[in-house]
């Protein structure tokens, strides 16, 4: 029989920090979902790309976005923005950075549990 769960982000599991963001990462449903915190200045191809170790963002996402407005490049050469309300599904293979002075964040159902992972 199935139980009900709740977890929250004010206690996370575990969290990985990197320049001018964080991961916060809770365990719930047999799986995990994150909340990405990226202050304005930071660009995955800057300030994780040396953590990961790849050309392009390889952690697919499912996210739901909370705040700030990002910009997200694909490697097919496709670009557009992301704001508050939505949801976005990124294949691997993508690059992205805050911007204006707003922090971005997100919640993150699919790729977080290997983001930021050295």
């Amino acid at each position: 029989m199935a139980r009900a769960e709740h977890n929250a982000f004010a206690s996370p599991d575990e969290t990985r920090t990197f320049e001018k963001g964080r991961l916060d990462l809770i365990k719930i449903g047999g799986g995990m979902v994150g909340r990405l915190t990226l202050e304005p200045g930071w660009r995955w191809s800057k300030h994780v790309k040396p953590i990961a170790g790849t050309e392009w963002c390889e952690a697919p996402h499912f996210q739901y976005q909370v705040s700030g407005k990002l910009h997200v490049k694909m490697i097919d050469g496709t670009e557009f923005d992301l704001v508050p309300g939505e949801v976005s599904a990124l294949p691997q293979g993508h690059d992205a950075w805050v911007i204006g002075n707003e922090a971005v964040v997100l919640i993150d159902w699919a790729g977080a549990s290997n983001y930021a992972k050295s």
